[in-house]
């Protein structure tokens, strides 16, 4: 699989289809990779409460492994604007960007304007913002709530991602302030599809995390480069940020694992598919 897998390179998401390919032509080389959204509804309504196992360590939360995440890069263009890797960030005392704590622990690290993320096995990260008195802003349900944090982590381990997207931010308590005055917004009256895309349009305030915030003109600026080693990478492009956000939070919810197998078996189908056209 090894093999197969350092052949991944480009893909274009122009190419992505949303159901399995059915013996289309391609210009490019690559897999071709099946993907299913759910546009119309909140993808955190898909969270379900996981059970707290206290003193497990990184994989206390219904099995979750940081080993497992999936790292990338995010480029607009050349700049690089996302980067999640291991080995990033190791601030704080050398923590590394990965490591994830107990809620209980986050409350005594937070500042208001923090962003915050939480994790679990087979779930999208959740999102919050920080505002201070142990309470968090986030997207939830398709509402914008006021909750205390413990309460929004649903039992799941969390961590800072102030330094993921390289966006200037506003001043901290800007970024509070403009959370909390988007409070009580729900269905159609917010412009979010993700608590990620929330959060972070509360710290940066671009309008690239708002839905539809971006004209889709046939150019794909948004290069999105899967780190499956340290020598294999794999790379999509997107027409928007929010488009890729949706792509990598799919990722995030799979796992690198399943991630990988998924892009092997692409592959494999399409070496397969080349086979039986060109016998010779």
């Amino acid at each position: 699989m090894g093999n197969q897998v350092e052949r991944l390179t480009h893909l274009s998401y122009a190419e992505v289809p949303t159901a399995e390919p059915a013996g289309s032509d391609r210009e490019e080389p690559g897999p071709r990779i099946g993907v299913s959204y759910i546009f119309s509804v909140d993808e955190d309504e898909l969270e379900e409460p996981v059970a707290h196992e206290a003193g497990t360590g990184e994989t206390g939360d219904g099995g979750y492994d940081a080993r497992n995440e999936v790292e990338c890069s995010v480029y607009y263009r050349d700049q690089c604007i996302y980067e999640k890797r291991g080995s990033f960030g190791k601030v704080e005392g050398g923590a590394g960007e990965l490591t994830t704590q107990p809620p209980e622990t986050l409350l005594h690290k937070c500042k208001p304007g923090d962003l915050v993320e939480f994790v679990a096995k087979n779930q999208c990260p959740h999102w919050v913002v920080y505002v201070g008195d142990f309470q968090v802003v986030h997207l939830h349900k398709a509402e914008i709530k006021n909750d205390f944090l413990t309460d929004a982590s649903q039992g799941r381990r969390g961590r800072l991602v102030n330094h993921l997207y390289k966006f200037k931010a506003r001043p901290p308590e800007s970024v509070a302030q403009c959370a909390l005055q988007q409070v009580g917004l729900q269905g159609v009256q917010h412009i979010w599809r993700s608590s990620e895309c929330f959060a972070a349009w509360c710290r940066c305030g671009r309008r690239e995390f708002k839905a539809g915030g971006e004209l889709r003109i046939g150019k794909q600026p948004y290069r999105l480069k899967i780190h499956l080693s340290d020598r294999a990478s794999h790379t999509l492009e997107f027409q928007s940020l929010e488009d890729l956000i949706t792509e990598r939070r799919r990722n995030d919810q799979l796992g690198k694992v399943a991630l990988t197998q998924e892009l092997t078996a692409h592959l494999q189908a399409e070496e397969q598919h080349r086979a039986e056209l060109d016998p010779h």
